[in-house]
C-alpha cells in the first residue's frame, strides 16, 4: 500500500467526499475544511458516499501523489460515523486497514496514546 520510512499521520475526512476531485480539490478541503497544510507530508483520507471508492492525498516531497481504491464487494468503514471531530486523527496502520475494507476501523482505538514520561516528554508521537 502506502510505504513510509518516517511517522506519518492520516487523517480522515468526516464527511462524504465528491470522487471527482482531484489533486487541487482535495488539497482545497485539506486547507479550508481541515485546516491543515495539504503539503505537510501527511495522509488524508477521502470516503465517497456510497463508500465504495476511497482517495488518499500526500505529498512524496515533490509533489502530490493521490491514491484511490474502489471496492467491488462490501464497503469502506464511514468516517463520518465515528465521534464527532473535524478529521479523525489515524496512525498509517488504521489507514491500511481502511483502505483494504476493513470492518474494525473506527470500533475501538488501536493505537495506544502517547506515553508521556515523568517529565512531561512525549514519547511515540
Amino acid at each position: 500500500m502506502i510505504g513510509t520510512t518516517r511517522q506519518v499521520t492520516a487523517w480522515a475526512y468526516r464527511e462524504p467526499c465528491d470522487m471527482r476531485k482531484s489533486f487541487d480539490g482535495l488539497a482545497a478541503l485539506v486547507s479550508l475544511r481541515l485546516g491543515r497544510d495539504p503539503l505537510c507530508g501527511d495522509l488524508f483520507l477521502f470516503v465517497s458516499r456510497d463508500r465504495r471508492r476511497a482517495k488518499v492525498l500526500t505529498w512524496d516531497g515533490t509533489g502530490l501523489c493521490v491514491y484511490a481504491k474502489r471496492l467491488e464487494k462490501g464497503q469502506f468503514t464511514a468516517p463520518w460515523r465515528f465521534p464527532r471531530a473535524d478529521a479523525v486523527r489515524m496512525t498509517v496502520t488504521e489507514l491500511q486497514l481502511l483502505f483494504e475494507g476493513t470492518e474494525l476501523v473506527g470500533c475501538f482505538p488501536l493505537s495506544p496514546a502517547p506515553y508521556l514520561s515523568e517529565r512531561g516528554t512525549t514519547w511515540g508521537k
